[in-house]
């Protein structure tokens, strides 16, 4: 097939690697130095003892794209391993906001209605303003943010994706 015509496609890669300065950077550079685009990044140590890092990227591109992007993170050094969690089963995402809207009147009471259907809690409010905390996937707050936006939306802060695969399977099985 003609790679034009191909499909770009959304994946979830995790890649454990060792905690240790100018890793993440190492890896940002990889996308950057090839044009590759992330379009979510979450990093954590996970293995305090053993001085891991689990980093979750969200990407798109076309299969071969999604594989060259594997293949040279497999080959940094400081990469333990690289596991694209689309591919690998059922896995769990998750992403969390806190999303500020500015409103008065029946616009409060409509974002308050709002935010209970999209089981979003208040984590700060006053006479102006209301600071909902939502989770879930990014489609569900995106569409949250969407309905908002015309009561007062004013500032978002999203904490990128978060992964992992369901079941008795862990990051290391899966590679």
């Amino acid at each position: 097939m003609n790679s034009f015509l191909e499909t770009k496609n959304r994946h979830i890669v995790a890649v454990l690697v060792d905690n240790e300065p100018g890793v993440l950077a190492r890896v940002v550079g990889l996308f950057a130095g090839r044009g590759y685009n992330i379009e979510s990044l979450t990093v954590a140590e996970t293995r305090r003892g053993r001085h891991l890092s689990r980093i979750t990227i969200v990407t798109s591109g076309t299969d071969m794209v999604i594989e060259q992007i594997k293949a040279q993170l497999d080959r940094l050094i400081p990469v333990h391993i690289v596991s694209d969690m689309t591919l690998e089963g059922p896995y769990v995402e998750r992403e969390l906001a806190l999303v500020k809207v500015l409103c008065e009147n029946e616009a409060r009471s409509e974002s308050l209605k709002i935010a209970e259907i999209f089981r979003a809690r208040v984590v700060d409010s006053t006479n102006q303003s209301f600071v909902f905390e939502i989770v879930g996937q990014s489609s569900k707050i995106d569409a949250f943010v969407e309905l908002l936006r015309p009561l007062g939306l004013v500032d978002i802060s999203r904490t990128g994706v978060v992964a992992i695969l369901r079941g008795a399977t862990s990051l290391e099985d899966a590679s």
